[in-house]
């Protein structure tokens, strides 16, 4: 390998390191930031994020609990409930007394289309949702992506009563309004996350998500319990009202980059822009459209997204419905343990981003390396689990450890595909996340759809067990695909105008495309740097 000779504003390298690698390594030496204390302006923009994503999949959610309560199952045919492949109902499990019959006969094929009915307006506005986040900024797009939801959510108890369509085109604009909300943020943190916090910071802010889900779904069942107006109507609008509120809260305290920010201190501007200097972009340039789609990487973490939504929402929209028509759970019983896997996932993907970037800070392992590894168990690792939970028949504790165990474990994905959008391709995240995730949510409501066809007048262990070995073997191609494909380095489409073109013409598209685990697996070590 002939020595390579980079010569930049703020170093001299001449090493035998090829260019991008070595890049990679200084980007990724922490900067002094002793005299940035304990909070800074960058952790209240993600803590309001985390509180805004909490809200918006409480908002998501709700109906996965609610329509237990909002449906008439008596007036719903169901097979014989003494066949072979279904579970007994046991003395503890008696439904009876606990919620009264719902206002609404819909079968299984109409709770998928009800239930999917959110993505078919999701998917519509990732796509310009990310690319308006880069031009005009994030800040406006989260916050009023998020009040129309909650307006929407609010409207849906009347929109329910009135009929099956209006509650459908109402869930449609809940998509439509929530679907600018991730590219927003995905556009957000590359303009505020230092590379060696990126982890730990879209990590925090999009488990919001999760917490959300473990909060609303036992509340959920409370409230539909206790709650007002049928008991139903009541999560929609006490979720509705929390979204308004987050709102008057996001928008003065929220600025779309350190430069716009009123108050932010001036060490910690400077701290930010300096750690991101190299990846700064005009954001009038134009997408570079033709390339991004022939780039693997992008492929690669495409793949990886629709994988994990398809696991995620086919469990998302329908465990509830396993729980009460499988295990015979009641409705207290369905939401608070329908939330024990979600509050997993929440604390596992903490965990798993502290470790990440703690391996890439120390430098232990490449960046692609701790992608592909927390990726993997956070695809294959599911995968497992959903298999046993095919199998385990009607052993109520295995399953509910098993599910817990899938969607858990997918935690870890938040500190491998789910940070790779602004490693890839910084100026262009909210794109290229919104592109990706358009695809990936189609999986919103063909999930849903999916097992509504599987399942109807058949809930059966059979059928779940399909259910269940479907979303493994999506996982596990996915995954492999991330494998094989997956890159960390900047594509040479995303390099930033400035940077010399003897830099850039080293970069190769497929850099690290086929190396399975980025080999040799350790990191290089530092004093190979200088």
């Amino acid at each position: 390998m002939p020595l390579v000779q980079i010569v930049q504003r703020r170093r001299v390298v001449v090493n035998p390191v090829e260019p991008n690698e070595l890049d990679e390594k200084l980007r990724l030496i922490p900067q002094d930031d002793e005299d940035q204390g304990c909070w800074g302006t960058r952790h209240t923009l993600v803590l309001l994020g985390f509180l805004g994503f909490a809200n918006v999949y409480a908002m998501r959610v709700n109906l996965s609990v609610t329509i237990v309560a909002m449906v008439n199952q008596s007036a719903i045919p169901h097979i014989n409930q003494t066949a072979v492949d279904i579970c007994p109902v046991t003395p503890g499990s008696d439904q009876s007394g606990l919620v009264k019959d719902g206002e609404f006969a819909w079968d299984e094929y109409k709770q998928g289309i009800i239930l999917g009915s959110f993505f078919w307006g999701y998917v519509l506005t990732q796509i310009p949702g990310g690319r308006l986040a880069e031009l005009f900024g994030g800040r406006k797009l989260l916050g009023y992506g998020i009040l129309s939801t909650s307006v929407f959510t609010l409207l849906t108890p009347f929109a329910a009563r009135a009929s099956d369509t209006l509650l459908i085109f109402c869930r449609v604009l809940m998509g439509l309004g929530e679907g600018v909300t991730f590219p927003a943020m995905y556009a957000m943190l590359a303009e505020w996350a230092p590379p060696w916090e990126r982890s730990k910071m879209a990590a925090f802010a999009f488990t919001g998500a999760q917490f959300g889900t473990v909060i609303t779904l036992p509340l959920s069942g409370i409230l539909c319990e206790h709650g007002f107006d049928g008991g139903w109507p009541t999560v929609f609008y006490v979720f509705g009202t929390l979204g308004i509120v987050w709102f008057a809260v996001w928008m003065p305290l929220t600025a779309d980059s350190p430069s716009r920010h009123k108050n932010i201190s001036k060490e910690e501007k400077e701290y930010i822009c300096s750690s991101l200097r190299d990846s700064i972009k005009r954001k009038s340039a134009p997408v570079p459209w033709r390339c991004m789609f022939r780039s693997k990487a992008c492929w690669a973490v495409g793949a990886a997204n629709v994988g994990h939504a398809w696991g995620f929402y086919t469990l998302l929209t329908e465990l509830p419905s396993y729980m009460d028509n499988i295990l015979h759970f009641n409705m207290k019983q369905n939401s608070f343990v329908s939330a024990l896997p979600y509050l997993a996932m929440w604390l596992f993907s903490l965990l798993c981003s502290t470790i990440a970037d703690l391996l890439i800070s120390k430098q232990i392992f490449r960046v692609i390396t701790v992608r592909k590894i927390f990726n993997s168990i956070g695809q294959y690792g599911p995968a497992l689990a959903l298999v046993g939970a095919g199998f385990i028949g009607c052993n109520t504790v295995a399953a509910v450890i098993l599910l817990t165990l899938a969607v858990g474990l997918s935690g870890a994905s938040y500190s491998a595909f789910q940070v790779n959008f602004v490693e890839i391709a910084p100026p262009y995240a909210g794109t290229l996340f919104g592109v990706t995730n358009a695809v990936a949510n189609l999986c919103g409501f063909m999930a849903p759809y999916a097992v509504g066809v599987l399942v109807k007048g058949n809930q059966t262990l059979g059928q779940w067990r399909l259910v269940f070995l479907i979303a493994a073997g999506v996982y596990c191609v996915s995954n492999t695909i991330f494998l094989i494909f997956g890159s960390s380095q900047v594509q040479p489409w995303a390099e930033c105008e400035d940077l010399g073109a003897e830099e850039s013409i080293h970069v190769e598209e497929n850099e690290e495309s086929n190396d399975f685990l980025s080999r040799p697996f350790p990191y290089i070590q530092p004093d190979t740097l200088f």
